[in-house]
């Protein structure tokens, strides 16, 4: 499998790419089915009504994720990248009230989410911890078409078959299919990366823009890159004119604006502390991801709840650092991709498989990778920053209290950021030669994530979303 640096990075809405994006993926391919894609049950009459229900960690953050509005959404034909956030609580009201569904090529179809959206508390499904079960019926109840779906991390969803073949697929015949396929540089671990690019004589960057350009010949790349950057940037700029509280019921306030406006009242003054370039970093991280738990839109970098990381380190290099370009940010973000895909494919990005270490961890690494490379770093030198910053985010658990992607996930983006810069900083200092291989860095967060409790990996049943005030 090819990932672009378009799918590593989506536009989407918040607050959860696993948990608001993929499960209103799901339910649009499902209706793509309905009309046609699948054959339906034999002896099932006419197309009439629709049930869902939600498995592991969908069901048990669902309602703080909004998993319930994306899948209403989803089944009225809503899709992440082109849904106007400001409509889908009118949208959700609507189908609540009527209920009813009316896709596009379908006729009206019941559904009726407080009996027909289903939060199941059981077991999860055997494939992965986020799955979601979609069923159609004709008139007389008996069933006309059923899928399962998985919310694999960063908005990605796959049938239970597709997810089978993914699993059964040997590493040699994954490279072997991607260099059938004209991809001159099919890399698919950091090892790889470096032998080829030392072979090739170029960098990350240069062979991960050959393989989009491969990927898909006609695209004006640098268009998109750059098209890309002006959405991230635009959501820290929104986020940072915002004010007031976050939905869900913490009552948490953001402090993005403010935060930020100390900070130009200090510019120009001598008064700021060394460490304050730290603070414009985590404020361009928080304004991202109070804009995500608003339900706002957002980019998965490479996840909805690790969003705000990789553009926050995006706009310090923009705007603090010496000698930034627009090339820059194209090999940032080129470079990011390429680790971010290696993460995925040998492990995973899932807060639901291997805790918030394949979240912010994950975007910690993309982002400090890409910033070694903007400045200058050799391919050896990107490779051990990632390293560094996924290192050192190893065992973290996903534990969003109420079920939110506010509390400590705002903040904890922030730090991600912080991370990614001195990971890359150390990197730069040094030759590209250090003890920890990113390779093996990214088996041990697997592994970790394996052992991790359950309960940490953002279903709300440990860590700090047990341990709240009391008041």
């Amino acid at each position: 499998m090819f990932l672009s640096v378009f799918d590593i990075f989506k536009i989407g809405i918040g607050p959860s790419s696993s948990h608001t994006m993929g499960p209103m993926t799901a339910a649009a391919r499902f209706l793509g089915d309905l009309r046609g894609g699948a054959e339906k049950i034999p002896g099932a009459g006419d197309l009439a009504s629709l049930k869902a229900s939600l498995h592991g960690s969908l069901a048990f953050t669902g309602k703080g994720h909004a998993t319930d509005r994306a899948v209403i959404l989803g089944l009225c034909g809503h899709l992440p990248d082109t849904l106007d956030p400001d409509r889908a609580e009118a949208e959700e009201a609507r189908v609540r009230a009527d209920k009813q569904v009316t896709p596009q090529g379908l006729p009206p179809l019941h559904f009726d989410p407080d009996t027909d959206l289903v939060f199941d508390y059981g077991p999860p499904l055997s494939g992965h911890a986020n799955g979601l079960i979609l069923r159609a019926f004709d008139s007389a109840g008996n069933p006309y078409q059923t899928q399962t779906y998985y919310s694999v991390g960063g908005g990605f969803v796959v049938t239970e078959q597709e997810l089978d073949n993914l699993n059964q697929g040997p590493a040699e015949a994954f490279h072997a299919e991607k260099a059938a396929h004209g991809y001159p540089y099919p890399f698919g671990s950091a090892a790889e990366m470096l032998a080829m690019g030392r072979k090739a004589g170029k960098t990350i960057a240069q062979m991960k823009r050959a393989n989009e350009q491969a990927h898909s010949p006609g695209i004006e790349l640098n268009a998109r890159l750059d098209s890309l950057w002006d959405t991230m940037n635009s959501i820290i700029d929104r986020g940072l004119r915002m004010e007031g509280i976050l939905p869900g019921g913490l009552k948490v306030k953001r402090r993005a604006r403010a935060i930020h406006e100390q900070l130009l009242a200090e510019a120009g003054k001598n008064l700021a502390q060394p460490h304050v370039a730290n603070d414009w970093m985590s404020v361009y991280a928080m304004a991202v991801n109070e804009e995500n738990a608003a339900g706002g839109r957002v980019v998965t970098s490479p996840t909805n709840g690790a969003a705000g990381v990789l553009p926050a380190v995006v706009r310090y290099y923009h705007d603090h650092c010496i000698g930034a370009h627009q090339e820059g940010i194209r090999i940032f973000l080129l470079t990011a991709a390429a680790v971010g895909g290696l993460i995925k494919h040998n492990a995973s990005i899932s807060g639901a498989e291997v805790g918030c270490q394949g979240e912010v961890g994950s975007a910690s690494a993309m982002a400090a990778a890409g910033l070694c490379a903007a400045l200058g770093g050799s391919n050896e030198q990107v490779e051990n920053a990632a390293e560094i910053a996924l290192e050192h985010h190893l065992g973290m658990t996903c534990d969003p209290a109420a079920g939110l992607v506010q509390v400590p996930c705002i903040e904890r983006n922030g730090l991600g950021a912080i991370k990614a810069v001195s990971a890359a900083s150390l990197a730069l200092r040094g030759d590209g030669t250090h003890f920890m291989p990113l390779d093996n860095c990214i088996e041990t967060m697997r592994q970790t994530g394996l052992d991790m409790s359950e309960k940490y990996k953002e279903t709300s049943q440990g860590g700090l979303a047990v341990n709240l005030p009391e008041c």
